[in-house]
């Protein structure tokens, strides 16, 4: 009993660096029957085709399904959506390693993005943090592996792998897959989760009763007398915030390649920030003038040598 005191005593005591990066760090993304079959370009097709009437029908003002799926020891989160960029951009951009930190810089969490390849493999070197301006050597490092699983004209499937985090979480990953519609538009997927053991989820459960108190997700689990939506809370909720953002931050990341180069970070970092304020009750954290204040200070480190 004294021991597990001590350890949600420590727990509480770091909770704010802790959870920044357990909320960040990206997990298994489906069990081995799933991978298999979604590795298809057919399987994906076929997901689009069931997934129509969800697709046009939804409360997020865009061709948008978001599932989230919570186990003893896992979580995880898919979006599936159909994206108003073509294929051929989609694929050029998303299959580079380097692409994947313009994207992951954009989270509020994400203090630090390097690409270091070797003769073995890519990897991005991650540093995790809290909601503002923070030294690297305060945030949390975790190291992705990148790999370009498949890259056809009729296919793009990229994933981020590790394998430990921080306070036992484990099995870290973002797996991308996408497909072609026609010649301005294309259909993704994408898979966001992490499994935990003990010491994380003490930590989740004293985020949730402080600083993630009141925080949602976005499925709907119930309706008030009055008919208003209660949605998900709890870990599936973080789950589902997180997975929405790195979503928005991909569809920024597309649309900004649209401009000059000297002009795309700017861009990226200002639609990232709209596109999280159309979902305010579930995304908002901080005002568009400390977000970008905070992210070009992050994103000139990230291009300094060194």
């Amino acid at each position: 009993m004294r021991g597990n005191q001590d350890l949600c005593a420590m727990a509480l005591t770091k909770v704010r660096t802790w959870v920044a990066a357990l909320l960040l760090c990206l997990g298994a993304t489906t069990a081995p029957a799933q991978s298999a079959a979604g590795d298809s370009v057919q399987a994906l097709r076929e997901r689009y085709a069931a997934l129509q009437e969800p697709l046009r029908n939804n409360p997020f003002g865009r061709a948008l399904h978001l599932d989230s799926v919570q186990n003893s020891g896992d979580l995880r989160g898919d979006i599936h959506a159909v994206v108003e960029h073509p294929f051929a951009t989609l694929g050029a951009a998303l299959g580079k390693a380097e692409t994947w930190c313009d994207v992951l810089i954009l989270h509020l969490n994400v203090k630090q993005c390097r690409v270091v390849p070797d003769a073995a493999a890519i990897t991005l070197v991650v540093h995790i943090g809290r909601k503002f301006d923070q030294p690297i050597d305060e945030a949390y490092r975790v190291e992705f592996a990148f790999r370009q699983v498949a890259a056809t004209p009729e296919y793009l499937h990229a994933s981020l792998r590790a394998d430990s985090g921080p306070m036992g979480t484990r099995d870290y990953s973002i797996a991308l897959k996408a497909v072609p519609l026609d010649e301005g538009r294309s259909f993704m997927h994408l898979s966001y989760s992490y499994g935990y053991g003990m010491a994380a989820r003490l930590a989740l459960q004293a985020y949730l009763s402080t600083l993630g108190s009141g925080k949602m997700g976005f499925s709907v689990i119930d309706k008030r007398p009055d008919g208003t939506p209660v949605y998900v809370g709890s870990v599936r909720g973080v789950v589902e915030r997180n997975t929405m953002r790195y979503y928005l931050a991909i569809d920024s990341y597309l649309g900004a390649l649209a401009v000059p180069p000297a002009q795309q970070v700017e861009k990226r970092l200002r639609d990232w920030f709209t596109a999280t304020e159309r979902y305010a009750l579930q995304l908002h954290e901080m005002s568009e003038a400390e977000y970008l204040d905070m992210k070009r200070k992050e994103v000139a480190r990230r291009a300094a040598p060194g």
